[in-house]
């Protein structure tokens, strides 16, 4: 028998050597670690793939396509590197600073003077709150602005002046009364004091309309007692009784009281309107009595707003 190949024998070493050469190619790449491109290219050349990367396609989608980009809020960017609960927490001890503080208000009056008003929270509990009122003369600096304030006031300087006070707002009796205020006030500069509280309950009538009863207690005081002997103090009562009737949708509020004190002997009664035009613009009205019998009124409006 005879056998034969296609190949040949002359192919035969060719064979060995392409199987041999396999073999340690196997082998190396069992020895050699996974091919790594990064490790393989140079850095020039990995440091241009990832800028080819980086650099958008004129093919990519616009993600600020129907945007207008000059309405948008950039301010939220600026945002400090805490967390929303830290930020969140330092607004609030912000605020409870603001609400425990002193605060300051000044206007301006026509003579030249300022109007300062100072207060702080005492106690949430009552609402109890402390201040001044103060009159702040301003001092002239040219010769003109000094002859003007002694001709203003009776040709003296103009002097600073305040008081100081004291209120706490309180719950009232069961159904007897539903507020009570409480105030004081003290003025060095006029040796004057007074104290007073006020009885407060509303009543609702019907729909919008609603019915407040106030009454009202005070003690002045006029002098001091700095030494014994010296100096005169004189104490005047009163008393004061109000009824308010509010309308609610018309803005409108309707007035009756009358007052007694220990310089009169009868009552001043007075009775009162006030009507809310538009916003916060208001005009009221009233009609009373006084001590030496003639009557008294007044008209006014006033403005008023809060922000």
């Amino acid at each position: 028998m005879e056998f034969t190949t296609g190949f040949g024998w002359t192919r035969l070493p060719v064979l060995a050597a392409v199987f041999v050469l396999g073999s340690v190619l196997t082998v190396s790449a069992q020895i050699i670690p996974p091919f790594s491109p990064a490790a393989a290219v140079p850095d020039d050349e990995a440091e241009a793939a990832e800028t080819a990367e980086a650099t958008p396609d004129v093919n990519d989608p616009d993600v600020l396509k129907g945007i207008d980009v000059d309405k948008l809020d950039w301010s939220q960017l600026a945002v400090d590197a805490g967390t929303a609960s830290e930020i969140a927490a330092a607004k609030k001890r912000a605020q409870a600073a603001a609400e425990d503080g002193m605060n300051w208000s000044s206007n301006a009056n026509a003579n030249g003077s300022s109007a300062v008003t100072v207060k702080q929270s005492v106690s949430s509990f009552w609402d109890a709150r402390i201040g001044a009122d103060m009159t702040v003369a301003s001092e002239p600096r040219t010769m003109s602005e000094l002859l003007a304030q002694k001709a203003t006031n009776g040709g003296n300087l103009q002097q600073s002046s305040g008081s100081a006070w004291a209120a706490a707002t309180a719950p009232g009796a069961g159904v007897i009364w539903d507020k009570t205020a409480v105030e004081a006030r003290v003025d060095p500069g006029a040796e004057q004091s007074k104290i007073g509280a006020s009885l407060t309950k509303s009543v609702p009538l019907s729909g919008d309309t609603s019915l407040t009863l106030q009454n009202g207690y005070s003690v002045n005081q006029q002098g001091t007692t700095a030494l014994p002997g010296v100096g005169h103090i004189t104490r005047n009562y009163g008393t004061d009784q109000s009824a308010k009737v509010t309308i609610t949708d018309t803005g409108t509020s309707i007035t009756a009281g009358q007052t007694l004190s220990t310089t009169d002997d009868k009552w001043l009664r007075k009775v009162g309107a006030e009507q809310k035009l538009f916003d916060n613009v208001t005009v009221s009205g009233s009609v009373g009595e006084t001590s030496q019998g003639a009557i008294n009124k007044s008209l006014s409006a006033g403005f008023k707003k809060s922000w």
